[in-house]
């Protein structure tokens, strides 16, 4: 028969470290719990092991991990914890392999990431808790998900999980799903994932669809931002479906009527409207007058009298206006519309006030090769052309007489009012000279004049009443000049004889060295001079005096 203490040590040797033995609680405390292990000493289990204290009664039975079987004051060393982690390790790595998916209870956030109660402890990495690393991970805490087991370490006895690559793999799925049944046309709801400068991403409950901004309003949008924001619930339109790249192309705007389809029903030319301006350019402003409606006024179309450079001069950004409508395409999408259109135009009444005949004063506004524009009022100006500053005087160009900010007068021509035009004529001021120019100047008459201009083939002579004479460089000497500038100077007082009068070139031939021949050498030039034809440039006196240079010599050498 067996001792009482060789009975006691064939039980011990039932004990050992490691060992997972059953335990029932024969006593529960505030912060411990008394267990029954069948050993020489109770176990001593803290009330954290326990998920609820308050449901542990005395009776209960739980599994207990030996650890010590003495420590310092000769208890036994156990934990609860311990037991049901190597209990449901070695469930796992029974039931479970990697690749495989198991349920667990996030039990708290922990460096990089998140700790997960599924039987034992295992790590969740931030960057695998959803398709996007959350902010805050305290939000998970608490709550139970099936996760992807990812990697088992038998040796360290740990285990990683993947809650990511799961919601991955059924996004696929149902994108999949949704790519084969969605179709043009179709109205699904969608949340905003992303907004870009050129659209937005809709997440249609796992498949991406592109809401271009162009989609967004029939209206102007600067930025997705001013009609939407992210996470924003909203329905869209599917307009095209490409399976085979997998994208989805949405639009919002099309759940509406198009407001062009209707526009000739709504405006009418010469409608007064209202809107606002939304854009401002260099050829001139867009205005809003209703939702995804916008019209232009052209910088022209501005002002009557006002001469506007650009449209920002005298409108802004935001500012309401009131137009009138020009003009109307439907199938372009354009709106002309005008501004001057809502005022009086000045040049209705411009041919009752500037009539023909009538004498005007104004400054010049501009110089062109062409002729100078002279600013009767605001907004009307009238053109006095080249030919029409002087009945006598050649003139290339209007800067010769006139400058910008000179007062001038002058006589209205004509009035072109479809084309806004006024010609006005300096010259008509007085009496043309040409008209009676045999009053003044006749063949043979000697006059004097100052040398008002010198060209390649003669010289200009300002005579009285304001009239130019020429002297071919073959008239200015008996003996032959080859260059005018060598033997005359602009400003230099000459007197010549007048061998020519040219009405249709409005010119008067003169000859310097002619101004001492007798009447009989004069005679005998003349004859030739006749024979010029009537209007002929007064250049070609040079052939004339030519032949009567070789005439006279003939003569001489006849005698």
């Amino acid at each position: 028969m067996l001792t009482m203490e060789e009975a006691l040590r064939q039980s011990d040797l039932r004990f050992a470290p490691g060992q997972i033995v059953k335990g029932i609680i024969i006593e529960v405390r505030p912060r411990e719990v008394l267990v029954d292990i069948g050993y020489k000493s109770e176990g001593v289990v803290s009330a954290s092991e326990f998920e609820d204290i308050s449901a542990v009664k005395v009776g209960d039975e739980v599994p207990i991990y030996i650890e010590k079987l003495e420590d310092k004051d000769g208890m036994v060393v156990v934990s609860k914890e311990k037991a049901e982690f190597k209990q449901n390790w070695e469930k796992i790595l029974s039931a479970a392999t990697e690749g495989g998916t198991i349920s667990g209870k996030v039990k708290a956030v922990v460096k990089g990431g998140l700790l997960v109660n599924v039987g034992v402890e295992a790590f969740l990495p931030a960057s695998q808790v959803d398709i996007v690393p959350p902010k805050n991970l305290q939000v998970y805490v608490g709550n139970t998900y099936d996760f992807k087991i990812v990697k088992i370490n038998q040796d360290r006895q740990n285990i990683v999980l993947s809650r990511r690559e799961l919601i991955e793999a059924e996004r696929a799925e149902r994108r999949s799903r949704l790519l084969q049944e969605m179709t043009p046309g179709d109205i699904r709801k969608g949340t905003v994932k992303n907004i870009t400068d050129f659209g937005a991403f809709i997440d249609l409950n796992g498949l991406d669809g592109l809401l271009h901004i162009t989609d967004m309003s029939w209206g102007r949008i600067g930025h997705p931002s001013e009609i939407l924001k992210v996470g924003q619930e909203i329905d869209v339109v599917v307009l095209d479906v490409n399976k085979e790249k997998e994208r989805v192309s949405l639009g919002l705007k099309q759940k509406l009527q198009n407001p062009w389809e209707s526009i000739e029903q709504k405006y009418q030319v010469g409608q007064k409207v209202k809107g606002k301006v939304v854009n401002l350019v260099p050829y001139g402003a867009f205005v809003e007058i209703e939702p995804g409606v916008e019209g232009l006024v052209h910088v022209t179309e501005l002002s009557w009298t006002k001469r506007i450079a650009k449209p920002s001069d005298v409108l802004k950004q935001g500012q309401e206006i009131e137009a009138a409508v020009l003009g109307i395409n439907r199938d372009e999408q354009k709106i002309s519309l005008g501004i001057r259109q809502l005022e009086a135009n000045p040049w209705d009444s411009a041919a009752d006030k500037y009539p023909p005949g009538t004498k005007v004063k104004g400054k010049v506004r501009n110089l062109t090769s062409y002729g100078a524009f002279i600013e009767l009022e605001e907004g009307i100006d009238g053109m006095v052309h080249v030919s029409d500053i002087s009945w006598t005087r050649k003139i290339n160009h209007p800067s010769e007489v006139l400058k910008k900010g000179d007062e001038v007068e002058a006589v209205v021509l004509e009035v072109d009012r479809p084309n806004q035009r006024i010609a006005l004529g300096v010259k008509q001021l007085s009496e043309d000279p040409w008209e009676h120019i045999d009053r003044h100047y006749k063949v043979g008459d000697l006059v004097t004049g100052k040398v008002t201009k010198l060209a390649s083939f003669g010289a200009f002579i300002g005579l009285a009443n304001e009239i130019d004479g020429l002297v071919h460089i073959s008239q200015v000497s008996e003996d032959r000049v080859e260059k005018i500038k060598n033997v005359l100077n602009v400003g230099q007082e000459v007197t010549a004889r007048v061998v020519k009068i040219d009405r249709g070139e409005r010119r008067i031939g003169l000859s310097i060295k002619a101004a001492n021949y007798t009447p009989e050498q004069l005679k005998e030039e003349q004859k030739l001079l006749d024979a010029l034809k009537p209007g002929e440039d007064l250049v070609a006196l040079q052939a004339a005096f030519d032949a009567a240079d070789e005439a006279r010599a003939a003569r001489e050498k006849t005698d």
